[in-house]
């Protein structure tokens, strides 16, 4: 019977991101979701394309009766089908239809988000290992014979350990386990298949992610309040629907939780969705999964290479892998019979896209639980403002781990001055009390994690006699000293610049380094404890594929005694041995123009101080400020959330800043920066008469704010940034507000628009 499909091109542009109908050929099967290449154009060019419906002749010609000149007979033929099965499911299609319209995405946009990228022109394919057997194992003795020479030895050494080696295990063997029996034969190999001796075959086999499995020493059991957690989670699986928030203090167990759940999900014949932020995305987390659930699981992200993403995704989708675990990403794990999705460290911002789509891995995992009929369960130490906002107004359901496991105690917090440390005559970048704790720490053979928030050596460089800063020559933000590469670094767009010897701008030789960096705190800790190995983690180290697995698997095993870092050793890292964690400088995070500072930096410091006393041993924290009396150091101090939550809240509503407000960020670039000032406020004047238009006379009084005006760095990676900012009162209205908002940015796309960010994660 023959059939017409729909297909949406895979082109990146708003007037070709529509549905175009082809005729699907006799004998080629085609359904939803399947890759295939098309003619397309009028000069037919191939391109590659994602079947979205699929209809009988019948029913195409009832769609389309009233349409002239779309009869099957004047439509193209597809020309092949390049996957052997479908790509994407009917759930990932209308994900993407509500992705399109929820952040104004084009709808292929949002469908490549669904598949690995290298899967798009063929750029992957199955890994095929090779295999090796005896052509003839009845002929072997024979085989073996002419292999010696007159006296009984072998002529070809090489050649006889593997054709002896093939008949000794019996077996198909890999060419790589045939190389680890006997090295170096390669050629042997190849003189054995010549001669007829051995056949050579291949299988399809998945590359897997070197993944380090975590033992278990024991049965862990749960307390009752992890019992109860779970309990809760199950009901909500059985009912099939519900946001969970499990509010854990760290150390208490809550990845255990998501495993208990996990198991019990699995057990009723579902799948599960495990999101991590990034930076927790750690071989010690993953390794524990990978120990419960063996081969069941699958892991997605950003650093993995391209044939594991692949084969990772892969897996998933022909149903070998029932649990998925990864970043953002993993949220469009092409599952198709989810019973739980879990986001663990809700509160962090990587789950933020910053490309487009701009969309909120939250969002689309609480789309997702929806699709499937499942609950969605939100995790956090520190959970986020409008989170906790939520589950105490009762939109969520609030689940509670008041007290570490085995009711260890929280560390004990220090509040270090810094003011008074350099009163003191201490001007470095250590306090007394931390460099005795580090001493003490050593000599009773225990470990200690350092995190300061900068990466480089020293965060400025200026000049001493005119004050001149040295600035990014593309950005409007002053450029790092790495004192390895002995180089000045902008991270924002990474161009790099040798570091003056004079001053550019007055030409004296009085260049100082001022910040500090974890290039420097390294450094400092080498002066002071130079028998002591210390490792550093930021992302000028790890810059390998595998080079975090290796650091953390070296501290893990005690081949260092500090690890200095940023926020990637903050979060979901568990060493029994730390019992300290210093915090160089907690006042970094706070003096960020962001009405989100205070809240961030609570949540940091938390977290950090989190990683100390994990074990038996009882764990100390240092925190090195200015601002001793700050409510974020104050609160942090004694691990206190929920006296934050309140204080921050009612500092939120006397500013009327989210969640009683929102933000939203309109953002333009160009590298001419008259026209681009022309052109944002010819915008903003329409926009404003079009909301005005819309929200009618009660609405104005809506809009808090409405600026048009350069972005706080007003020039990155040399393009000129203006921004519209708009800040709208949570009313009846406020969606109304934002669909006028999208759809105005839909109707008047223009090569200096950039994007649309609903809340952006900073403000910068």
């Amino acid at each position: 019977m023959e059939q017409i499909c729909e297909v949406i091109i895979d082109i990146a542009h708003a007037n070709v991101d529509r549905l175009y109908s082809y005729l699907i050929p006799d004998g080629m099967t085609v359904e939803q979701g399947s890759h295939v290449l098309v003619p397309f154009g009028s000069a037919n060019r191939q391109r590659e394309g994602f079947v979205i419906r699929v209809f009988s002749l019948e029913e195409y010609a009832q769609r389309n009766s009233s349409e002239a000149g779309l009869s099957p007979a004047a439509l193209k033929p597809l020309l092949r089908v390049i996957e052997p099965y479908p790509i994407l499911t009917q759930e990932q299609i209308d994900l993407a239809y509500w992705m399109q319209k929820s952040y104004y995405c084009l709808l292929v946009d949002a469908l490549r988000l669904m598949i690995p990228s290298q899967l798009r022109g063929s750029r992957i394919k199955e890994k095929v290992e090779r295999t090796l057997r005896l052509a003839h194992p009845d002929e072997i003795e024979s085989q073996l014979h002419s292999l010696l020479d007159k006296s009984g030895k072998p002529r070809a050494p090489k050649q006889y350990e593997v054709l002896e080696t093939l008949q000794k295990t019996g077996l198909e063997m890999s060419v790589s386990d045939v190389l680890a029996y006997v090295p170096d034969a390669q050629s042997a190999i190849s003189a054995l298949i010549k001669r007829g001796y051995v056949a050579e075959g291949g299988h399809v086999t998945f590359r897997r992610p070197n993944i380090g499995s975590v033992s278990a020493d024991k049965q862990v059991i749960l307390n009752e309040a992890q019992e109860m957690a779970v309990e809760a989670i199950v009901r909500a699986m059985e009912l099939k629907s519900g946001t969970l928030l499990l509010h854990g203090v760290t150390g208490s167990g809550k990845t255990e939780v998501y495993m208990r759940a996990i198991e019990r999900c699995l057990a009723s014949g579902r799948q599960a969705i495990m999101l991590v932020p990034e930076i927790s995305l750690t071989p010690q987390t993953v390794g524990l999964f990978q120990e419960r659930f063996s081969d069941g699981i699958a892991v997605l992200h950003s650093r993995l290479s391209a044939g594991e993403r692949f084969d990772e995704w892969r897996r998933i989708r022909l149903g070998k892998a029932r649990v998925a675990v990864g970043a953002r990403s993993a949220v469009f794990a092409p599952m198709q019979n989810v019973g739980l999705i879990i986001v663990d460290e809700e509160h962090e911002g990587s789950y933020q896209s910053e490309t487009t789509p701009r969309y909120g891995a939250l969002e689309v995992a609480a789309y997702r639980a929806k699709q499937f009929g499942c609950p969605i369960l939100l995790g956090s130490a520190t959970p986020s403002l409008l989170s906790y906002y939520r589950a105490l107004s009762g939109r969520y359901t609030l689940l509670e781990l008041p007290e570490r496991v085995q009711n260890r105690p929280l560390p004990q917090v220090e509040i270090i001055d810094m003011r008074q440390e350099f009163q003191a005559g201490n001007n470095g970048i250590f306090s007394g009390k931390l460099v005795q704790y580090l001493d003490e720490c050593l000599e009773n053979g225990q470990q200690a994690m350092l995190f300061i928030n900068r990466r480089g050596y020293s965060t400025f460089v200026s000049c001493r006699n005119c004050g001149h800063v040295v600035f990014c020559d593309d950005c409007d933000i002053s450029m790092t000293y790495h004192k390895g590469e002995n180089r000045l670094r902008c991270h924002f767009c990474g161009s790099v610049k040798p570091l003056p010897t004079r001053c550019p701008a007055c030409g004296k030789p009085f260049i100082k380094y001022f910040g500090v960096g974890t290039e420097q705190v390294e450094e400092a800790l080498h002066q002071l404890f130079p028998k002591a190995v210390t490792l550093r983690m930021d992302t000028d180290t790890i810059r390998t594929k595998d080079a975090m697995q290796q650091m953390l698997g070296a501290f893990a095993r005690g081949e260092a005694q500090f690890l200095v870092g940023t926020q990637m050793i903050a979060k979901g890292h568990d060493f029994p041995n730390v019992t300290l964690v210093g915090v160089v400088a907690a006042d970094s995070t706070l003096m960020i123009p962001d009405y989100r500072s205070t809240e961030r930096t609570f949540q940091l410091l938390t977290q950090v101080a989190g990683r100390a006393g994990r074990d038996e041993t009882p764990g100390r924290v240092v925190i090195q400020t200015y601002s001793p009396a700050h409510p974020a150091i104050r609160f942090a101090k004694g691990h206190d959330y929920k006296s934050f939550y309140f204080y921050e809240l009612e500092q939120r509503k006397k500013a009327i800043f989210p969640p009683f407000s929102l933000f939203i960020r309109i953002l333009f670039s160009s590298d001419d920066e008259s026209q681009l000032y022309s052109v944002v406020s010819a915008y903003a004047d329409e926009l404003k008469s079009a909301l005005d238009e819309n929200l009618g006379k009660e609405g104005e009084r809506d809009i808090l704010l409405y600026s048009a005006s350069p972005a706080p760095i007003k020039r990155k990676q040399r393009a000129y940034r203006y921004q519209i900012l708009i800040k709208l009162l949570r009313t009846a209205r406020l969606s109304n507000a934002i669909q006028t908002i999208y759809a105005f940015a839909a109707d008047h796309r223009n090569e200096l628009f950039a994007m649309v960010e609903v809340n952006p994660q900073d403000m910068l």
